[in-house]
């Protein structure tokens, strides 16, 4: 039973002595979703290394990897990021993307994700999504991201609208493909329902082939579709 014990106090000293002095290897990065990539593997890496001193060949209990991890979430791309190293030394990090739902373009272009939030262009990637004009400000995203919120959410929406319109009053007005009038929606006050007006309008205008008379439809006014003629 001694000779037993004290090979396995042999043993389980002797394993973490080893893993202390392992190194890891060089980051293994995965992104997790969708595979339009906007930002690199090579961007993550650099990420890791500026924040640990190149973690590559460094003794694996020497890395703070909750620093690694707020690192890469800090990163205005990056949603969600976990950093773990294997016992074998292998150092992971799994990635999740912010996704990009609109894009602003005044008089700075960028993105808003699906939280409501800043994302920047990506020199990699660029998504297909409706347009954001007229007065927007980057720290007051909410009025327009509940409407690109609904056309993301909606089939009809998502395959119709190209652009959302602020003024500066903050009147929300919509552009639909292919359509040359524009669509007022006002406020966001019953945004369900003139969504559900709009959608009857634009059935019943593609049936009677009168889509292209129109140069407004107002959906301000309850219950009522109020179009003027081009």
């Amino acid at each position: 039973m001694i000779g037993l014990l004290a090979v396995v106090v042999f043993l389980y000293a002797f394993a973490t002595v080893k893993n202390n002095v392992r190194t890891t290897s060089k980051p293994n990065i995965s992104f997790l979703g969708k595979n339009n990539l906007f930002i690199s593997h090579e961007t993550v890496s650099k990420l890791l290394i500026q924040n640990q001193e190149g973690v590559k060949n460094k003794a694996k209990e020497t890395l703070d990897l909750n620093r690694l991890e707020i690192a890469l979430n800090s990163n205005p791309m990056i949603k969600s990021a976990e950093v773990y190293v294997a016992v074998n030394g292998m150092l992971s990090a799994e990635v999740e993307q912010k996704t990009p739902i609109a894009r602003v373009s005044t008089n700075a272009s960028y993105y808003i994700d699906d939280a409501g939030n800043y994302m920047p262009l990506s020199s990699n990637y660029t998504a297909r999504v409706p347009l954001v004009t007229g007065y927007v400000e980057k720290n007051n995203l909410q009025r327009v991201f509940k409407v690109a919120q609904m056309v993301e959410r909606d089939d009809f929406l998502k395959h119709h609208v190209v652009e959302i319109n602020q003024s500066a009053n903050g009147a929300l007005a919509l552009r639909l493909r292919k359509c040359d009038f524009i669509v007022n929606l006002g406020g966001l006050e019953f945004l369900d329902k003139k969504i559900n007006n709009l959608k009857a309008f634009y059935k019943k205008s593609l049936k009677e082939k009168t889509l292209n008379i129109y140069s407004k439809v107002n959906l301000q006014f309850d219950n009522q579709v109020v179009c003027t003629k081009t």
